[in-house]
């Protein structure tokens, strides 16, 4: 067995409690936190500037435990717990809103009476929320004003059926909605509603967690993307997210300036396990803030990024596009505290990052991997060691593994599927065993996260392993025996003057087997013409391989279709090309 574990030169893991919840590591200074009087506010809304203090937020989330507990009709917060009682999962409260600065307090509230939070993607239909808060048994919702006719019509579908005094709504700005929203939304009580009402209640009982407890309970049911089949439900632990949240501030220190706190971007979206964890918990934790912003529009980007300073920015690589390809907007304004970049949920080619160093030399490109299986980041880069194209170096206390299509451990140089080991991998999938046989496997006395991508390591010049994610195993494109990575020529293509975003997706072919085919998105004032076609496929010729080529044509479309965390919904490309391929057979 071959396993990679992180460099010599990253901080041990330390020792971390196992009968706390999440809400009590990250704000509590007793388990190693900021020193909440030398910290920065956690939350910030980008927008307005409100914000709460460490005391005043650990205030809020115990106020509004007290008014949740009312709500879910609990009686005594440790049955559903250790104790005989009832099930957990009477105990599930949805969250489906957009950013806000008591996203998370939201959350450490509802764990902090023993239940289990389920955060729902903002860009949801009735029907898909439905889904999720069927699947999770959701009693309880809170949502927001934009989204309340969505939530709604979701409460109320067939086997979900959460009555209108059961559905909350979290506090956002006023600019982001409208008066009829707003109209709309009176009657509905609020956060802030609950916190007033936990002033009149007794207090909540502290909770009773034996030794051990954190690492079965389950703090999140978190669903993955979905770009195939149906979205799954993955049970995370608190004792995950308290490893993953110390995995990461440890590592940090290696590189980032830990002589006061700072402020840092906070625009993915919450319910999404990159920005859940590394960034509105693990950077609180650390003393620094999280400036909130409810969505992206480059000019409140911008603004957000010179009236707070922030130093660090958490992006996914379409905005790193829109960064790249909009320069002259961006020199207008002062982004000179910007210190490093970091990029995750999605792959960053090589071409992209060296474009965005080239362009904002004053800004380190970082790259993170990492999964909802694994309650987050395996690997990201360093500062002191960048290798663009990388996804950096193994986080303390992981242990990976690269295997062939045989089961054979590789070594160095050799691809093949990453496995993870480590406290941060989760309990497993809700009410899908077939899954759980498939992701999770006991091998060598450990138990290991088949994570589906392809992965390569590689020795830096500074003689560190850093990971390489080639491309899903599931989503690579068979030519001729050849294997070609859909993310080696998106990155390409996005370098020709022409192209704005662009997909790339196999095709069947009788004679290879399947073929690239690129759908691209141009910049404004090109035509989408045979010609420009002729020009991207020559694009490719002319710097790739032979089988690499645009066998299967170009397309232009409209827009690039994309999960809220950057992934490209590839499926949905596929289906488009799919029906394209019936309609030419039938008029054959």
């Amino acid at each position: 067995m071959i396993v990679y574990e992180a460099p010599k030169w990253v901080p041990q893991l330390p020792n971390r409690p196992d009968n706390i919840p999440i809400g009590d590591f990250v704000l509590n200074p007793a388990y190693g936190r900021a020193d909440p009087n030398k910290s920065n506010p956690p939350y910030v809304c980008g927008l307005t500037g409100k914000t709460y203090s460490v005391t005043e937020v650990a205030s809020r989330v115990e106020l509004a435990a007290r008014a949740i507990k009312n709500v879910l009709k609990i009686d005594d917060i440790h049955k559903g717990g250790q104790a005989a009682g009832f099930s957990q999962w009477e105990r599930v409260v949805g969250v489906y809103s957009i950013n806000c600065i008591d996203y998370v307090p939201l959350c450490y509230a509802v764990h902090r009476v023993n239940g289990i939070t389920s955060p729902a993607n903002a860009a949801y239909n009735a029907d898909e929320l439905a889904y999720q808060l069927r699947d999770s048994k959701t009693r309880v919702l809170f949502t927001c004003v934009p989204l309340l006719d969505t939530a709604i019509q979701a409460a109320n579908a067939e086997g979900v059926k959460i009555p209108k005094e059961n559905i909350f709504l979290l506090p956002i700005p006023d600019v982001v909605t409208t008066e009829e929203m707003r109209r709309k939304a009176q009657g509905f009580r609020t956060f802030d509603d609950l916190v007033e009402e936990g002033k009149k209640l007794k207090e909540v009982e502290p909770l009773r967690w034996g030794k051990g407890y954190s690492r079965e309970k389950v703090a999140f049911v978190s669903y993955s993307s979905g770009t195939s089949g149906l979205p799954k439900g993955v049970l995370i632990s608190h004792f995950n997210i308290i490893t993953n949240v110390l995995q990461v501030a440890e590592y940090s220190k290696s590189f980032r300036d830990s002589r006061g706190p700072t402020k840092v971007l906070a625009l993915l979206p919450q319910s999404h396990i990159y920005a859940l964890v590394v960034i509105n918990q693990t950077e609180p934790f650390m003393g620094n803030s999280a400036v909130v912003l409810p969505k992206f529009e480059l000019q409140s980007f911008l603004t957000c990024i010179q009236n707070f300073k922030l130093s660090f920015l958490f992006l996914v690589p379409p905005l790193m596009i829109v960064m790249a390809k909009n320069k002259a907007i961006l020199d207008k304004f002062d982004l000179s505290s910007v210190k490093y970049i970091m990029t995750g949920a999605a792959p960053l080619t090589e071409e992209l990052s060296l474009e965005m160093t080239k362009l904002y030399p004053g800004m380190k490109v970082v790259q993170g991997y990492g999964m909802t299986e694994s309650s987050t980041v395996v690997s990201f880069t360093s500062g002191v060691d960048i290798w663009h194209g990388s996804s950096g170096c193994i986080l303390p206390g992981i242990k990976c593994r690269v295997v062939n299509a045989q089961g054979q451990d590789v070594g160095e140089n050799e691809p093949g599927e990453l496995l993870v080991s480590a406290d941060n991998v989760v309990i497993g999938y809700l009410n899908n065993q077939k899954a759980n046989d498939e992701t999770f496997i006991v091998e060598h006395g450990h138990r290991w996260l088949r994570t589906g991508d392809e992965t390569i390591v590689k020795k830096s010049s500074s003689g560190n392993q850093h990971l390489f994610i080639v491309d899903r195993l599931k989503e690579l494109i068979k030519i001729s025996g050849f294997q070609v990575a859909p993310a080696e020529l998106e990155g390409h293509l996005l370098n020709h003057p022409k192209v704005a975003d662009c997909a790339v997706i196999p095709v069947p072919n009788e004679r290879t087997g399947e073929l690239p085919k690129a759908f691209v998105v141009l910049n404004p004032g090109y035509e989408a013409s045979k010609e420009t076609a002729a020009e991207i496929m020559k694009w490719v010729a002319d710097h790739k391989s032979k089988h690499k080529r645009l066998g299967g044509g170009v397309e232009f479309i409209d827009i690039i279709p994309k999960s809220p965390s950057g992934k490209i919904l590839r499926r949905l490309l596929r289906d488009k090309e799919r029906e394209n391929r019936k309609k030419e057979g039938a008029k054959l």
